[in-house]
């Protein structure tokens, strides 16, 4: 069992969630605020933009923890419109919802379950920001989340963001942190990123070098490398929501990782903070080639 030093009383939501309201939660988030120079009634905003499996966790993780305190901090994701969930996706997520009566119960008394029948049926097309609404990340069927705020457009998500939860994989940041970066101009105070984007791309003009995404964002948006962070471990996404053990490091400057981390930081998932940037998010990109790698000198051995 992991120790902690926090004395949790659990207290049940209207929406059937087990919100942990001890003093300390509230305290670290009182601490970012203050950090952040938020005054009061002004909530912290934090967006998540990307709604893969981390993206989704890691803002559904915030939500859980710190979405009760909503004078103080207000927590919503974007993805993209339009996505269509399949009928044998959706026959599947009605399976789920009926595996789970916390989430069955959470359906029915938000008046949602409906449409998952009609959607099983065949009578009704579901897409992936509206199941999401409800806690069901399409990447991540097995695994309901708490239901989350879902923006499907970029500049009402991001324009007014403190921080930015970059939940894209490398191949897209650039793209998506050019649009945000136009909805930016006219802004006067600085946000705080945290990439959770493993992988890197290739450079070819003027040597060939690899872009790290938190370059990438760093050049997109002009925002200072001080103020973008990477966050990253061996962990795996619904592990992670199921409150197994795991860990993770925040990496950039001082000024924002230690408290970050400790903001972060659960019983479940420890949070260590390091100042080295682009190895620990180089090496985080990496990883995935030598797991392929592994898994491709095995299968050649044993078979």
């Amino acid at each position: 069992m992991v120790q902690t030093n926090e004395v949790v009383n659990d207290s049940l939501s209207s929406n059937g969630l087990i919100h942990h309201t001890n003093g300390s939660l509230e305290e670290r988030l009182d601490e970012l605020r203050r950090l952040m120079g938020k005054a009061e009634g002004d909530p912290l905003r934090i967006v998540g933009v990307g709604a893969g499996a981390w993206g989704s966790v890691f803002t559904a993780m915030l939500q859980d923890s710190y979405g009760y305190l909503r004078d103080k901090v207000l927590i919503r994701i974007w993805r993209r419109p339009g996505r269509s969930v399949d009928r044998a996706t959706a026959e599947h997520l009605f399976e789920v919802i009926n595996s789970r009566e916390d989430v069955l119960r959470r359906l029915i008394r938000r008046c949602a379950y409906l449409k998952y029948v009609e959607a099983r049926l065949g009578d009704r097309t579901l897409h992936a920001d509206e199941i999401l609404k409800d806690g069901f990340c399409l990447n991540m069927i097995d695994t309901p989340l708490c239901p989350l705020k879902v923006v499907t457009n970029l500049q009402e998500a991001v324009w007014d963001a403190d921080i930015v939860i970059n939940g894209l994989p490398s191949t897209e940041t650039k793209e998506v942190f050019e649009e945000i970066s136009r909805y930016w101009k006219e802004r006067i105070t600085v946000p705080v990123i945290i990439s959770l984007a493993k992988g890197v791309e290739a450079e070819l003009e003027a040597v060939p070098r690899i872009i790290t995404p938190t370059q990438m964002i760093n050049r997109a948006t002009g925002v200072p490398i001080e103020n973008i962070l990477y966050l990253g471990g061996p962990n795996i996404a619904s592990e992670i929501y199921n409150k197994e053990y795991a860990n993770a490091r925040i990496c950039g400057a001082e000024k924002w990782r230690k408290p970050l981390a400790k903001f972060l930081r659960r019983p479940h998932f420890t949070v260590w903070d390091n100042g080295d940037l682009v190895t620990h998010e180089v090496m985080g990109g990496l990883k995935n080639v030598y797991a392929i790698g592994a898994g491709t000198i095995y299968f050649l051995v044993m078979s």
